[in-house]
């Protein structure tokens, strides 16, 4: 795998299950919501391809508001699966990203079941899985933590969401950093 710098034009927004009975749960619950809110942000402004899931929604419920209110024209596949891309709606959407998509950004819980298994469906598929390490987490800070070992160890590239969104942006002074800068500060 050749290691560079992200172009938004090489990269999706992946938003796994962060739902509102399930997020009740985990840790950190609340610097993991700000900071898919960030990355969503910084998605739209970077006009960067998004898209969610849910997990079985009949039994864990919509997402946490601040989310369900920002998702509405983005695609949510519910799914039972754990590897989000053995979902076929959710692997449909992923073959209809453009070709020059080569690095999935993963958001959302947990890091070391729905997060972890979707990394390596991401590998699996020849694409680069970016794990965002703060916008990840788990019922248990452990489980969170080995899950991101895991996933390093694995292939996939883990680090801090202000990491990704200063690399997507690349710059600043342009129209996109003056946008982005607000949502950065907060």
């Amino acid at each position: 795998m050749t290691i560079s710098l992200l172009h938004p034009e090489h990269c999706c927004l992946h938003i796994i299950d962060p739902q509102q009975s399930l997020m009740a749960h985990i840790h950190e619950a609340d610097r993991v919501t700000a900071n898919i809110v960030r990355l969503l942000e910084c998605a739209r402004i970077l006009k960067m391809p998004i898209l969610a899931n849910t997990q079985y929604k009949k039994g864990l419920g919509v997402y946490v508001p601040v989310l369900e209110e920002k998702m509405t024209d983005i695609p949510r596949p519910d799914k039972t699966e754990f590897n989000a891309l053995a979902n076929g709606e959710t692997r449909a959407l992923v073959d209809k990203l453009p070709d020059s998509v080569t690095t999935l950004i993963l958001a959302g819980v947990e890091t070391h079941i729905c997060i972890y298994q979707t990394a390596m469906g991401t590998l699996e598929r020849g694409l680069t899985p970016w794990v965002v390490a703060d916008a990840v987490s788990a019922r248990s800070q452990a489980n969170h933590e080995m899950g991101l070992a895991r996933l390093s160890a694995a292939g996939a590239i883990v680090g801090p969401a202000e990491m990704i969104i200063y690399e997507l942006l690349g710059r600043a002074g342009t129209p996109e950093f003056k946008a982005m800068l607000p949502h950065i500060v907060s």
